[in-house]
């Protein structure tokens, strides 16, 4: 149980307040072409606003790679956040994040105000979480609030290295909401415990599917990485993807799941096609049964339908990554048949990030789940039970 302490544990009336936000958002020509991550941050930046507090952002945005890159300044988001919040938020343009306008602006703050800091990453040890660049945002702030679930799993400057040096150090809305779902989910689920695994590579769930098979119920695994488990098993596969490496694992996967008397659900069915594109020709097969020169690209409808059945029932589902290759609409067919289960289920329905809450989203079933992570590596990083060190680094209560 992952007990911090959070913004609603504080008071900030008077005090200098740094909070590292996400608005790591998608920029065309200078404009902001999805506003998601601007609007989550909303609840807390309010929240200390109404308290009192003298509320300084800070937030990376892309990978400039320890150069000022005009292109990745954060100047358009102060505007965007500006007309949001109904209240200006002032723009420091330091290239060196800390710097003269920083501090000026700094100094003249009154209760309540707001402003936000250039791109942490135009500093080359942000990435590497160099002591100095800590200290010059700590000398900013009294009190620290993370609120930036993407970058958890990564040690930088601006959401770990700064709270070496301040005595107050808590998560937001965001963060708290992420704890208390995925660390929770994964910790103290109510069962039955359904995860539902997909996307491309064994390689990159390994630790996934071995903490998962500690905890869960079921466990569903489609996508790319099922290939690896048929071809494990003697099935042929085709021009599927395959880590012919891993073909070992999964059979120790297998075994382990059946010593934990834990279900693991492969497709029982594909479908598959004769070349890697939407206008391909496409049939359906047993599993294990592609020929040559086919490769499967999604799951076929007798599993669509036992997929479907096995969330039916249950208390908490963990999905992330896709059934098949959802990008082209002939493919997505597996994808949207688990989204349109989770929509009907009652149970606490989790998605982690990246792929899977694209998927969802584009799908239209993205108001029907319980809770949609905002990181892809961090929300994989907590199904593995490791620890996160944006979240180890607040305040516990």
């Amino acid at each position: 149980m992952l007990n911090k302490k959070s913004v609603d544990d504080i008071n900030v009336k008077g005090k200098r307040v740094l909070v590292r936000c996400d608005f790591n958002v998608p920029l065309q020509d200078g404009k902001i072409t999805d506003e998601n991550r601007l609007v989550a941050a909303l609840p807390t930046i309010k929240k200390l606003i109404a308290d009192g507090g003298k509320i300084i952002l800070c937030s990376h945005l892309g990978k400039p790679k320890g150069e000022p890159k005009p292109e990745l300044s954060l100047a358009p988001v102060a505007v965007r956040l500006s007309e949001l919040l109904g209240q200006e938020v002032k723009f420091a343009a330091d290239p060196e994040v800390v710097g003269p306008n920083a501090k000026a602006a700094v100094a003249e703050m009154k209760d309540g105000d707001v402003i936000l800091l250039e791109n942490t990453r135009y500093r080359i040890e942000e990435t590497k979480n160099g002591e100095a660049f800590s200290k010059e945002l700590a000398s900013l702030c009294d009190v620290f609030v993370n609120d930036a679930f993407g970058t958890a799993h990564r040690a930088h400057c601006s959401n770990v290295g700064v709270t070496q040096f301040v005595d107050t150090a808590v998560v937001g809305y965001l963060m708290q909401k992420e704890i208390d779902f995925l660390g929770n989910a994964v910790d103290n689920p109510k069962r039955p415990f359904v995860a539902i695994l997909g996307g491309a590579k064994v390689s990159s769930k390994i630790s996934v599917i071995n903490n998962l098979l500690d905890k869960v119920d079921t466990l569903i695994i489609g996508g790319g990485m099922s290939y690896t488990f048929f071809k494990a098993q003697g099935g042929s596969i085709g021009n599927s993807l395959c880590e012919d490496d891993y073909q070992q694992y999964a059979l120790d996967m297998l075994k382990k799941a059946e010593e934990k008397g834990v279900k693991l659900l492969l497709p029982v069915d594909n479908v598959i096609a004769d070349k890697f594109s939407n206008d391909a020709n496409i049939q359906v097969v047993g599993r294990g049964e592609i020929p040559d020169g086919w490769e499967g690209l999604d799951i076929g409808p007798e599993t669509e339908k036992i997929f479907s059945e096995a969330v039916k029932d249950a208390k908490t589902v963990v999905w992330n990554g896709p059934m098949g290759c959802f990008e082209m609409s002939n493919f997505a067919h597996g994808t949207e048949a688990v989204a349109k289960a989770l929509a009907e289920t009652d149970a606490v329905t989790i998605i982690g990030g990246g792929d899977s809450a694209a998927a969802v989203n584009i799908l239209g079933y993205g108001d029907k789940m319980t809770h949609i992570s905002t990181g892809g590596g961090a929300s994989l990083e907590f199904l593995e039970g490791k620890e996160l060190p944006g979240v180890a680094a607040a305040n516990d209560k």
